[in-house]
């Protein structure tokens, strides 16, 4: 069984520590006590998979998952509980999109209600995939929080006036003609572990051969900035996510890549950086107030990251460049830097055909009655 070695920070000791502290959800508790002997450190040696397993009642195959979890996707998966097999796998804003529309209509002839599976079908038939599991259909409705088998409910019970008048703005958005003096440009983030990996080079005709010992390396962030209409992306990898790196993006985006443009007409989510305050907390006022001016803020509801065409490359590149574990900050920026050329060089551009027409009809049941 792969060994995945657990090196925690001063920061997060003391963060596990004041979890198990004020109490909650006993398998939190237990598996941050599990990942503070989990430890390397010296005063831990004595804390073998057995001992652990004695202490805290937990197999080893789960002492193992909590190690693997915190390694390649950070502590609060680690906290968490081990996820299903194929639960989290990546759809587009547009397939959710369609999911969501379809939850929100009539369900098929002789149904009182639209299932996994026939929403599955309905996509296939659609042509909107070729295939998808009843599993990611169900792990969409969850991120969004769609739950049909209430009758009393809103399909999203977020979703209300506020919701529909963001979603309906950013659709309007995505209407509009391909101007080069008013590029559309989303902006997303996303982070992911670096992972220390000893791979023995194969022979040929003989599978890679990998090393069992695995060890956080840290993490990297990506900016993800795509101009959908234009078929461009850029990014930006940085160690952190602040409302400095944001403005730091943003600037970048106003002065390099578009400087000739007339406004930025700019689609992001609510994330609390995500505002102009961020321009005035990394420079002086009148940088800040000047760049400001070169966007147009536009901005995806709460529970509508599915609007968001940023989060589309994301998973692109997700799975085309970063399926595989990368071991430290400069080679993964590499491996970013190469994915973008390529993506860049194809000019993939995005076909989004939901439009506000669609919402008002497909997603009726999201809007406010008016009496």
């Amino acid at each position: 069984m792969p060994r995945y070695h657990v090196t925690l920070t001063d920061t997060e000791i003391q963060e596990l520590k004041s979890l198990i502290q004020k109490g909650g959800k006993g398998y939190r508790i237990k598996h941050a006590q599990i990942l503070l002997k989990l430890d390397q450190k010296p005063e831990n040696s004595s804390w073998t998979y057995d001992r652990i397993k004695e202490a805290y009642g937990a197999s080893h195959s789960t002492i193992a998952g909590i190690a693997q979890r915190f390694v390649t996707e950070g502590m609060e998966s680690a906290l968490g509980r081990k996820a299903q097999k194929n639960r989290h796998r990546k759809v587009t804003g547009d397939v959710e999109a369609r999911i969501c529309a379809i939850v929100c209509s009539t369900p098929p002839e002789g149904a009182s209600r639209w299932t996994m599976q026939a929403i599955a079908e309905e996509l296939i038939r659609l042509e909107v995939v070729d295939y998808i599991t009843d599993s990611t259909v169900c792990n969409v409705m969850k991120k969004n929080e769609i739950k049909p088998w209430l009758v009393k409910e809103w399909c999203i019970p977020q979703a209300d006036a506020e919701f529909v008048a963001k979603m309906e703005n950013v659709l309007d958005v995505y209407q509009r003609p391909y101007d080069p003096f008013r590029p559309v440009v989303c902006i997303d983030e996303t982070n992911k572990q670096l992972i220390l990996e000893k791979r023995i080079p194969c022979e040929p005709g003989e599978p890679e051969k990998v090393d069992s010992v695995y060890v956080r390396n840290g993490v990297a962030d990506i900016f993800m900035i795509s101009e959908p209409l234009a078929g461009k992306q850029e990014t930006v990898v940085k160690q952190t996510r602040t409302a400095i790196d944001f403005a730091e993006v943003l600037r970048y985006t106003a002065d390099e890549l578009y400087p000739k443009a007339e406004k930025i007409i700019l689609v992001t989510d609510n994330l609390n950086i995500h505002t102009p305050s961020s321009l005035y907390k990394a420079f002086s006022a009148e940088e800040a107030n000047r760049l400001t001016k070169r966007f147009e803020w536009h901005y995806t509801p709460k529970h509508g990251s599915w609007l968001d065409m940023a989060e589309i490359e994301i998973g692109v590149m997700s799975r085309q460049a970063l399926a595989k574990p990368l071991p430290d900050f400069e080679s993964f920026e590499k491996q970013v830097r190469n994915w973008t050329v390529n993506r860049n060089a194809r000019c993939v551009k995005i076909n989004w055909q939901f439009t506000t027409a669609d919402a008002r009809i497909k997603l009726a049941k999201l809007y406010p009655t008016i009496l």
